[in-house]
């Protein structure tokens, strides 16, 4: 007969939107064990399986904290009730955790005050990206039994008949019956419970007791605020995305470069301060469709990829939402795991916006192999390549604009644009190779705009912050022959340094922050800025390490930016220690430019 062995969840904790797969370990009526499905309409020996997820209430109604959402709360902060805040913000585990929170806090009943003093009512929408709430006013009866509106969830079940059992104050109510189940606005801080059972294809009898196992409770998704566009021609308010989340503009497209972080890299080793749930791939590959769906983009630059989430989610859930997908994954003469895993660059961009043209696939590996048959002497062939070949590649995408293009000087000509999509090696101590790779991209693009008179971006994780030899050759052109980096070079490869040059007329889509405009929005950027660089002060954050890594560049002579998105404060992160963290799921920020293409001078 049919038998379960096992019922696991990969997940202890539920979120509301994230997807609830049970592993489900079988032995066959052969004795073979498999983890198939044996659905109803393909019996084995007469039996098939039957699942069933219920929802567990209980007659106390329970507070989940606002700062550590696994938690149940036992102290309300009066101050967040007496602002009129949302309740779910006044809700904290402990004294400690509010006093841990009360930094970010405080602010929520600031800015509540304020809005009060200067419209005369509350402005719900200001409240910003803390999921901490609070006051200096606490109230700590919370017993369990805490009455409120935003904790009566679950109150309209989606099967009202399918109450199956009532006892010491539960009841559950039955709300899937499938294998898979995506929690609910209804279920925040009530136990899930998956009950697996084979069932006879005749009578519709169990053989035998179910499997069941019991969630956590589950807690609400994370919601970071929105990030605003802020225009960089001078106008003094912030950008608004239209109703259907588009750039206003019908001249204009928008371009999103963002690290994901692969799931092979976020680990709890790596980044022990995230709590587990919110590493989890279940969790973050949601998490991150949402941001970047949000954002709306016309174009999508996504590094570390890897290759089964590429064709398993992201190509398949983007196409949903109008995007076309294209995909250059690392080579693997380095890597050494399972080839389904290996992360790579994947460019999207909307079919309405734009129509492929064509793709070039950059493997800095080919790349490597030429150079040491040319340059390296035998002997020293193989640990040249050793240095060398680190699997990095760019994706490089000729796209056509099928919107108009306001500002063109003639309006009856395609619009063509080259958008490059690029990882470069993230070893800190082969600065000679990332700026080989990086001059490497530069003259590959350099041979498409001789071609071609296009308008070019190129985007990506450069693993090199201002100012170092990569992002100077990028932006100004060419490296001062006494730069630091360029002691670094056991091969000769960058002799003579004279050929570290490029005639593209590229600068940083950011540098418009620091260079451009007046007015609140604009300040508040530039102080997020480095005045010496002219760049963001940091795309990647981590515990150990804080600093800008990612660009936008673009040809300025064919492109302009019209506005950008705004750049996060480091404050705000801290109080999760660092990134990813549960809002934003990526140890990276995104970076998103709008610009506008120019009347055609001929380079």
């Amino acid at each position: 007969m049919l038998s379960v062995i096992r019922v696991h969840l990969p997940s202890d904790i539920p979120i509301v939107g994230c997807e609830l797969t049970p592993y489900v370990l079988l032995r066959r009526p052969d004795k073979t064990v498999t983890t198939d499905d044996v659905p109803e309409t393909a019996p084995i020996d007469g039996q098939f399986l039957r699942y069933k997820w219920y929802r567990i209430q209980n007659d106390k109604k329970v507070a989940v904290c606002s700062v550590h959402p696994s938690e149940q709360a036992t102290l309300q902060c009066l101050g967040c009730v007496k602002a009129k805040l949302p309740v779910s913000k006044s809700y904290h585990c402990s004294p400690k955790c509010f006093s841990d929170a009360w930094q970010h806090h405080r602010v929520l009943h600031d800015r509540a005050a304020s809005a009060v003093n200067e419209n005369g009512n509350e402005e719900e929408e200001v409240f910003g990206r803390f999921n901490s709430s609070g006051s200096g006013v606490l109230n700590t009866s919370l017993s369990g039994s805490v009455s409120s509106t935003s904790l009566t969830n679950g109150s309209t079940p989606l099967y009202p008949a399918a109450v199956t059992q009532r006892s010491g104050g539960e009841t559950w109510f039955e709300v899937g019956r499938s294998k898979t189940y995506t929690p609910t606005a209804d279920d925040i801080g009530h136990v899930l419970k998956f009950e697996c059972a084979v069932v006879d294809v005749e009578t519709k009898v169990p053989v035998g007791p179910p499997n069941a196992i019991l969630t956590s409770r589950v807690i609400p998704a994370p919601s970071p605020s929105p990030r605003r566009l802020v225009p960089v021609n001078g106008v003094d308010v912030m950008g608004n995305i239209d109703s259907d989340g588009r750039i206003s503009s019908s001249g204009t497209f928008t371009v999103l470069s963002y690290n994901i972080l692969s799931d092979v890299y976020a680990t709890s080793e790596s980044y022990s301060y995230c709590p587990s749930w919110a590493l989890s791939w279940p969790y973050r590959r949601q998490n991150l469709l949402r941001e970047i769906v949000g954002y709306r983009a016309d174009i999508v630059c996504l590094q570390e990829v890897q290759s089964d989430h590429f064709d398993e989610f992201f190509a398949p859930e983007l196409d949903k939402h109008g995007y076309q997908a294209l995909y250059k994954r690392k080579t693997n003469e380095v890597y050494s795991g399972n080839t389904q895993t290996i992360d790579g660059c994947a460019t999207f961009f909307r079919r309405d916006r734009f129509s492929h043209v064509k793709k070039y696939e950059v493997e800095f590996n080919k790349a490597a192999q030429s150079l040491t048959d040319a340059m390296i002497p035998t002997n020293q062939k193989k640990s040249a390549l050793n240095r060398l070949v680190k699997d990095n590649v760019a994706l490089i995408v000729v796209l056509e604009a099928k919107f108009s293009n306001q500002g063109v000087d003639n309006p009856g000509k395609r619009q063509l644009l080259c958008v490059a999509n690029t990882h470069v090696n993230v070893h800190q101590d082969l600065k000679d190779v990332k700026l080989w790779q990086v001059h490497t991209l530069l003259k590959g693009l350099e041979k498409i705009a001789a071609s071609a008179d296009i308008p070019m971006l190129v985007c990506g994780d450069f693993n090199s912050v201002p100012g170092s030899a990569p992002h100077t050759l990028l932006a100004m052109g060419k490296v001062d022959p006494s730069h630091i980096d360029l002691q670094v070079d056991p091969l000769n490869i960058l002799r003579p340094l004279s050929k570290l040059i490029h005639q593209l007329p590229l600068v940083s889509a950011y540098s418009s922050f620091a260079r451009l405009g007046v007015g609140l929005g604009l300040e508040q950027q530039r102080r997020r800025m480095d005045p010496t660089t002219n760049e963001p002060l940091f795309t990647n954050c981590t515990r150990d390490f804080i600093g800008t890594l990612d660009y936008i560049f673009y040809t300025a002579d064919s492109l302009t930016v019209e506005s950008l998105l705004e750049l996060l404060d480091e404050e705000s992160l801290r109080k999760d220690t660092a990134l990813p963290s549960p809002e934003w799921s990526s140890d990276h920020i995104a970076l998103l430019a709008e610009f506008r293409c120019k009347p055609r001078i001929r380079r």
